[in-house]
């Protein structure tokens, strides 16, 4: 079960949205995210937490497309889409806000399954999470760096230490976004509604 709260594994913030914008994030969404994370996660998920994920990942702004192809609310790859859609002909479009949001929930819940019973249980979230933007394969690759180390692979704070020694890995970007995902869901109330701008960066 998602819990409702993540664990904070950055010293630094990085902020997505200025200050003085959180009240122009829509709330048009929300319940979609309840539909599927009650639908992928169950009755007691906290659904805000892929509300956060949304926030991070696109602003929840539909149109949202970057560098690399990914698309929508939930920035899924053309190709990610296209596997989970194989099972469920019924999501039409990865343009559409509510497939978006649907298969980067479902996305979520294959990976979590992934680390289940793997993974120290107050890190499982930063885990998926993490692998949701770096890839799976990526965070085994820097598990087995954490145990070359004689670090806890379980433990996310292993990954995070081992991180710039990753070949290949955008570290600075997956961490960061896992440290987002808490920020924003800590600027949520409890009706899912955008209460507080986040928090100011501070440089070291």
């Amino acid at each position: 079960m998602i819990s409702r709260t993540l664990p904070a594994l950055l010293l630094a913030a990085i902020a997505l949205t200025a200050p003085g914008q959180a009240q122009l994030v829509s709330d048009r969404y929300d319940a979609t995210f309840r539909k599927y994370s009650k639908r992928f996660f169950g009755v007691g998920a906290d659904w805000r937490v892929f509300k956060a994920q949304g926030l991070t990942e696109s602003n929840l702004d539909s149109t949202a497309l970057s560098q690399s192809g990914a698309r929508g609310v939930m920035q899924l790859l053309p190709s990610t889409f296209k596997e989970i859609q194989s099972r469920n002909p019924e999501w039409h479009s990865i343009d559409d806000p509510e497939w978006n949001i649907a298969a980067g929930i479902l996305h979520d819940r294959r990976l979590w399954r992934q680390w289940r019973d793997s993974v120290e249980k107050e890190d499982h979230q930063a885990f998926m999470f993490g692998s949701y933007n770096a890839g799976r394969a990526t965070i085994l690759r820097a598990q087995e760096l954490a145990q070359r180390h004689s670090l806890d692979p379980r433990r996310w704070a292993s990954i995070a230490q081992v991180a710039p020694e990753v070949s290949h890995w955008h570290h600075r970007e997956t961490l960061g976004y896992v440290e987002r995902i808490g920020q924003n869901l800590q600027r949520l109330d409890a009706r899912g509604r955008v209460a507080r701008d986040p928090p100011s960066t501070t440089q070291p």
